[in-house]
C-alpha cells in the first residue's frame, strides 16, 4: 500500500532545451493552428480529418504513416485539412494493458516514463518537421501538456476524462483547439458542460502554481457514440441524432459551435471497417440539412498502415495497431478521396 518512486521526470523546460523546436517549425505550427481554428469558426472552408492510429506505438511507422498522409493532403488541399493522430497515451478502462508510448517507449519492454516523455516529444517533432502538419494527441494527463505544447495542433479530451474538472480547466488555458468527447454513456450534457467550462476563464491550481486562464473559444464537440445499461453500443451519428445535437448546441449559444464525428468507437460498435460507411452517411446528412452542413466540421478516424490489430509480442507487424483495430492504408487513402468527392 505505497508508491515506489521510479524516476523523476525532466521538467518541460529542460526537455525543450534537449529537444528544441526551430523558429521555422514554430512558424509552421503557428500557421497550421490558426488554420484549424479558422475551420472551426467557419472562416476557412475546409473539412478536418483527424486521422491516424489508435495509439502511436512505433516512431518509424508513425512518421511513415504521417508522410503518406502529407502526400494525400497535397491532393485534397482545396477541401480537406488533415491533422495526423499521434496519440501517445492510451486510456485503459481497468488500468491493465499497454498505456502508450509515454509509459512504454518499447511496447515489448518495461514501463519507462522517463524515456517515454522524451520519445513522444521526439516523435511529434519529426512528424511536424517531415510533413509540415501539426498533430493531434489526447490529453490523458493534463499536467503533461507542457511537454508538447509547442508542437501540437489539436488535443482531444476522451470520453472517460471529459467529466474531470482538471481536464476542463486545463483545456481553458491551452492555445490550441480542444475536442470534448461525449461521455461513455452517450450523455451529451456532459460534453456540453465540458465545452462551456473550457470556453470560460478560471483560476485554479496547475503544476504547483495558482494560474488564471482566459478561456478557449475553440473547445468543441466530438461525437463518439455511447453504451447502454447492457454495455451495447449506441451510435450518435444518425441523421435524427445529429439534428437534435446540432439544435441543442445552437441553443446553448456557445462560441464557435463545431462538431467532429468519431467514426469508430461506439459509433462503429468497434467494427473499424465500418468507418467509411459511417462517414458516407454523415456526409449525406450534411448535404440534406443546412444546419448540419454548417456545424459538422470533420471526422476523427482510426487508421494505420496495416488493417486490424495484433497482440504485443515478438515479430510485430510493422504499422499494425497493438491496441484497437484500425483501417489499413489502402482503405484509408480511398476513404479520404471519397470524402473529398462528396464535400
Amino acid at each position: 500500500m505505497s508508491f515506489l518512486y521510479e524516476h523523476e521526470l525532466p521538467s518541460a523546460e529542460h526537455l525543450k532545451e534537449i529537444l528544441p523546436v526551430s523558429p521555422e517549425l514554430a512558424t509552421i505550427r503557428k500557421n497550421r493552428v490558426e488554420r484549424i481554428k479558422q475551420v472551426l469558426s467557419g472562416d476557412y472552408e475546409r473539412f478536418l480529418l483527424i486521422i491516424g492510429p489508435c495509439s502511436a506505438d512505433n516512431e518509424e511507422a508513425v512518421v511513415d504513416y504521417a508522410c503518406r498522409l502529407a502526400k494525400v493532403q497535397e491532393k485534397v488541399a482545396d477541401k480537406i485539412l488533415i491533422i495526423p493522430r499521434v496519440y501517445t497515451n492510451k486510456p485503459r478502462t481497468t488500468g491493465a494493458g499497454y498505456k502508450g508510448m509515454m509509459h512504454q517507449p518499447d511496447p515489448t519492454g518495461k514501463p519507462n516514463a522517463f524515456e517515454g516523455i522524451k520519445a513522444i516529444r521526439h516523435m511529434h517533432i519529426r512528424v511536424l518537421q517531415e510533413t509540415g502538419m501539426t498533430a493531434a494527441d489526447e490529453m490523458l494527463y493534463p499536467d503533461n501538456h507542457p511537454y508538447l505544447d509547442d508542437v501540437l495542433g489539436y488535443v482531444a479530451v476522451g470520453a472517460r476524462s471529459v467529466e474531470n474538472q482538471q481536464h476542463r480547466l486545463t483545456s481553458s488555458g491551452v492555445d490550441i483547439p480542444v475536442g470534448m468527447k461525449n461521455g461513455t454513456s452517450g450523455d451529451i450534457s456532459i460534453m456540453f458542460n465540458a465545452i462551456k467550462a473550457a470556453q470560460s476563464g478560471h483560476d485554479f491550481v496547475y503544476r504547483r502554481y495558482e494560474v488564471s486562464s482566459s478561456g478557449n473559444l475553440y473547445a468543441h464537440a466530438v461525437l463518439r457514440g455511447g453504451s447502454d445499461s447492457m454495455g451495447r453500443s449506441i451510435p450518435n451519428y444518425h441523421f435524427e441524432d445529429l439534428q437534435y445535437i446540432a439544435q441543442k448546441y445552437q441553443d446553448l449559444n456557445l462560441k464557435n459551435p463545431a462538431i467532429i464525428i468519431d467514426t469508430n468507437h461506439s459509433n462503429s460498435g468497434k467494427k473499424y471497417d465500418q468507418q467509411p460507411r459511417i462517414a458516407s452517411e454523415v456526409l449525406h446528412s450534411m448535404n440534406y440539412d443546412p444546419l448540419l452542413k454548417k456545424m459538422i466540421k470533420g471526422f476523427m478516424i482510426e487508421s494505420y498502415i496495416e488493417p486490424g490489430n495484433q497482440k504485443i509480442g515478438d515479430n510485430l507487424i510493422y504499422g499494425k495497431s497493438i491496441t484497437d483495430p484500425c483501417l489499413g492504408w489502402r482503405e484509408t487513402e480511398k476513404m479520404i478521396y471519397d470524402i473529398a468527392d462528396k464535400l
